[in-house]
Parts: C-alpha cells; sequence; structure tokens
C-alpha cells in the first residue's frame, strides 16, 4: 500500500511511539476495504513492535478504524483511507495516541483538560483539501487530551450517503453531537475557543496587561513574518497580532514560483513562516482580529491597535501586513448558497462535486488553473469571463483548450445564484455584447475573481486608494509617520508571495531607523 520512501518515513516517526498502540478495523467486501487492510498491515509491519492489530468490529461505516492506546480507551477515529494531506494526520494520530508529546502550547493544552462535558465531533474531509488536516489533527488531539472528547474524521468521498444526507457541499465541515458546528479551516486555538466560553475575555485581559511593543506587527502572512524576523533580529520588542497566521498562503495550494524551492504547498509554507517566527523572541497574540488603528498624536508617540475582543495594544512603530481575501461577485444568491454549493476553493471542495456541472467565474490564472482542476473530477465546466478574453497566462490557455468537457463563456456577467432553497442549481449571466440573459443549470459554483485588501479597519487613520490598498512610499511608510505597511494590503504591485516577503523585510528595516532616529515622546518632554 504505502511505497518504500513513505514506509522508511513512517518507520522513522514511528519509533518516538511510548506506550503500545493497536489498530482496530471495520472492514468491508469491497476494494477500498481491502485497500485499509493493507495501510494498516504496512503501518503494524514498520512499527519494531510497537504497533499491532487488534480485533476487527462491526461500525456502522466501512471501512473505518479506531487507532488506540492499548489498555485504555484513549484513541482517535478514521473512517476511510487518510492518505493524501491526512497521511500527516495519521501519522501524528500514531504518535500523540502513543504518547508522544504534542508541540501545542502548553496553556491550551491544559485548556483542553479543563473543558467540562462530553463532545462527540465528526469531521468530513476530502483528501485533496488543503484546509482539513488542521481540522482533523486539532480535533484528533483534543480526543488523546481529554478522555470526554471523541473524534472521528471521514472521508467524504468514501461515504458519499452521509454527504447528501445532510447536505454537505463543503470541506472541512464538522458537527458536534450531531448539530453543525463549523465549515472552513479551524485551528485548535479557535476550537478550543469557540466551546470554552470564558476563553475569549481571558485572551482579552491577558493583552491588556501587555507593555508597549517597538514594532507591533498587525498581520501574520509572507509579510508579516518576514517583518517580525528582521526586527527581532535587531533585538527590539516585537509583538505580531494575526487573525490566523500564514494568512491566505494558508488557502494555497501548489507553490512552483517561491525562488529556490520549486515546489511547495500553502500550509507548509505557513508552519515554516511561524516556526521561523517563534525562533526569536517575537510575542505572537493569534486569532486576533484588528478593529481600529489610532495613530500617535504626537511624533515619537505610541500608536495603538484597537482589536475585535475589547482589548487594545500600544507600539512605537506599527507594520500592517493584515493581506486580501478572495472577492465575492456580491450577486443575489451568492451568499445563501455560501457553502452550499458556493464555494472558493476549488482544491479543498472538487472531489464533492464529482460527476456535477459546475461553473468557475474569473478568467484569470485563479480561475483557468482552477477549471483545469475541477475537469478532471465534475462532468463539466462553464468557465465564465467578465472580459472579451482569458486573462490567464497562455501556456494554461493552451491546457485549458485541450479538455473537452470545458465551456469558456466570455463578455459575460453574472448576475444570480440561483437555488432550491438548500443548495445551488444553476445561475444567470448575461452577454455583455448583447444583453442576452443566459441560465445554466449546474450544482456548483467556484468563485475565482481576485482580491480584496483587509483595510477597512483603517479608513481614517492612513491613506487608502479608492480599491482600499494602504499607500506607501519608497520605504515601506504609510501616511503616518512610524506605521508602516507590507504585502498584499498594499498599493505594491504584483501580489506574490516572495514579493510579500522583501516588502516586509524592508518595512521592519525601516521601522528599526524609524526607533532609532526618532525621540520617544515621553524623553521629549522630559528633556524640555
Amino acid at each position: 500500500m504505502l511505497d518504500a520512501n513513505l514506509k522508511t518515513q513512517l518507520e522513522g516517526y514511528l519509533k518516538n511511539i511510548v506506550h503500545p498502540v493497536e489498530l482496530v478495523a471495520s472492514l468491508g467486501a469491497g476494494p477500498k476495504s481491502q485497500e485499509l487492510k493493507a495501510l494498516l498491515e504496512d503501518i503494524v509491519s514498520v512499527s519494531h513492535g510497537k504497533v499491532e492489530m487488534g480485533r476487527d468490529f462491526d461500525d456502522v461505516r466501512q471501512p473505518s478504524f479506531l487507532i488506540r492506546r492499548k489498555g485504555t480507551d484513549i484513541g482517535v477515529r478514521f473512517a476511510g483511507i487518510p492518505l493524501g494531506h491526512e497521511f500527516t494526520s495519521l501519522v501524528l494520530a500514531l504518535l500523540h495516541v502513543g504518547g508522544h508529546p504534542s508541540k501545542a502550547a502548553q496553556e491550551v493544552i491544559q485548556q483542553v483538560k479543563d473543558l467540562d462535558g462530553d463532545y462527540l465531533f465528526e469531521t468530513y474531509f476530502s483528501l485533496s483539501c488543503q484546509n482539513c488536516p488542521d481540522v482533523v489533527q486539532a480535533l484528533n488531539l483534543m480526543s488523546v487530551i481529554n478522555p470526554r472528547i471523541k473524534h472521528v474524521a471521514i472521508e467524504g468521498g468514501l461515504f458519499k450517503d452521509e454527504v447528501e444526507e445532510r447536505k454537505i457541499m463543503a470541506v472541512p465541515t464538522v458537527f458536534l453531537n450531531g448539530e453543525l458546528f463549523g465549515q472552513g479551516r479551524m485551528e485548535l486555538e479557535q476550537i478550543v475557543a469557540r466551546i470554552d466560553s470564558g476563553a475569549e475575555a481571558k485572551a482579552a485581559e491577558k493583552i491588556k496587561a501587555k507593555d508597549p511593543f517597538d514594532v507591533l506587527v498587525v498581520g501574520g502572512g509572507p509579510a508579516g513574518a518576514a517583518a517580525a524576523i528582521y526586527t527581532a533580529r535587531k533585538g527590539i520588542r516585537t509583538g505580531v497580532a494575526a487573525e490566523r497566521f500564514g494568512g491566505q498562503v494558508l488557502d494555497t495550494m501548489a507553490i512552483e514560483n517561491f525562488i529556490s524551492v520549486p515546489h511547495t504547498e500553502g500550509p507548509r509554507l505557513a508552519a515554516q513562516l511561524e516556526q521561523h517566527v517563534r525562533e526569536y523572541e517575537v510575542d505572537i497574540m493569534n486569532l486576533q482580529r484588528a478593529s481600529r488603528l489610532i495613530p500617535a498624536k504626537v511624533p515619537g508617540g505610541l500608536h495603538e491597535v484597537q482589536l475585535e475582543n475589547g482589548a487594545s495594544l500600544k507600539a512605537r512603530t506599527v507594520i500592517l501586513s493584515t493581506g486580501a481575501r478572495w472577492r465575492q461577485m456580491n450577486v443575489p444568491g451568492e451568499d445563501q448558497y455560501r457553502n452550499k454549493g458556493v464555494a472558493y476553493c476549488p482544491h479543498c471542495d472538487g472531489p464533492l462535486f464529482k460527476g456535477k456541472r459546475v461553473a468557475v467565474i474569473g478568467g484569470g490564472n485563479s480561475g483557468v488553473e482552477a477549471a483545469i482542476d475541477l475537469a478532471g473530477i465534475v462532468a463539466h465546466v462553464t468557465l465564465i469571463e467578465f472580459d472579451s478574453e482569458l486573462r490567464a497566462d497562455a501556456v494554461l490557455q493552451r491546457k485549458l483548450a485541450t479538455l473537452p468537457n470545458v465551456r469558456i463563456v466570455t463578455s459575460a456577467l453574472t448576475t444570480q445564484v440561483l437555488g432550491d432553497g438548500e443548495k445551488v442549481n444553476g445561475l444567470v449571466y448575461k452577454d455583455r455584447n448583447s444583453d442576452a440573459v443566459h441560465e445554466v443549470q449546474l450544482e456548483g459554483v467556484f468563485v475565482q475573481i481576485g482580491l480584496v485588501p483587509n483595510t477597512e479597519w483603517l479608513h481614517g487613520a492612513v491613506a487608502l486608494t479608492p480599491r482600499g490598498e494602504i499607500e506607501v512610499d519608497h520605504r515601506g511608510e504609510t501616511s503616518q509617520p512610524g506605521v508602516f505597511a507590507a504585502g498584499d494590503a498594499t498599493t505594491v504591485p504584483y501580489k506574490q508571495i516572495v514579493i510579500a516577503m522583501g516588502e516586509g523585510s524592508k518595512a521592519g528595516l525601516s521601522a528599526f531607523d524609524y526607533l532609532i532616529r526618532t525621540v520617544p515622546a515621553e524623553e521629549a518632554t522630559e528633556a524640555a
């Protein structure tokens, strides 16, 4: 089942198991059950006796299996075959059930231990979803830490009847005690905060007690990470407040233009960014959304960043690196059918539309890449582009033209997403040349029309363009002295990871230069 390379890697990981582990399978007669059986046998064969097969059992989901610490009820359950992006989830489940310590923060681990109540989580994932592993791994870890928490990770492609019955049209989708808990990427801290009612207030109180920073970076994407590393290396007090560390990189599948790295994936790069930042004395405050910037009133004074949880942070300099998000069509039906047929991540949700008809909105690189990927999964793709011709790179357009199940519509404006009240069943577009209105019957709409900067909270604080981008000079400084910006939220052209990192580094160096050349306001007052 596993190739020689994966077996070697797995053998190395399983040496870290402390307590004996057993694999308990529920198998049927089909080929997928045989695949799972082969996978479990491979795990046992490279475990040096630390993992063994337990007695089979009958479960409502077949194929499925339980990873259990021998002689206890500590365990993690998978329904399906956790390969692809979920292979890491499988390895971590084996290690954590086997007693290998997690790298999660101790305060979060204690928070999980202290949760009172019985929780049964069910997570539906797809093997091509890069957002799913974080959710699966977080809930698996919680079920190992706290015996009153149970979790089963379910491969949606293998249990289509459940997916249809529960009307799941996006992954990851999480149910808690039978009720919908959430959809989309969630990290351990986010999940715990949602079920621990006092978590947000405690986090706010902790933030309020922090002393002012020399540099406060708002945003944890490539630009923010680079800025934090450069300022921390200068030995100045640095903090990072981020809604989610990694930013939109977390939603990026394949990265093939990051210089010196021929291929990587967004979540992997985001983890490496955070790991690099944590090698320095940087105060990372995750899950913090900024709501207002109050610039310093006098040169050398303290800037204030207010957070949505009611806390605020102060700093002598601020670096804004809040990035961007997917642009929405803003047409009737889009919000109503979000995650019910309207999607923004073809890699994550594409497998749920196998054999169905979908549309891709947008003819740039993202849209054409999405159409190419989806064409190998779905029955038919209609690509709708507003301009008179596609804007994607020529190599992508040539590939798209070879696909028989793709129809390209240009000079078209999508005007409405249609549905039956529960899920998408069509869309309407207008021909911009003739004004004729057309209706397309389909089951999914993937929106790929660019980005919107996350700068609404900055109106009135720094100069913004009509498109909402932060205006910066050649040093990355904004209209406010001591406030710098970098990355996709700024006027710097070409929204690329490597450019964001360079701009973040520049902003960090500029902030340091500002600090050493500016007398703090309190010192200036004393001198006077």
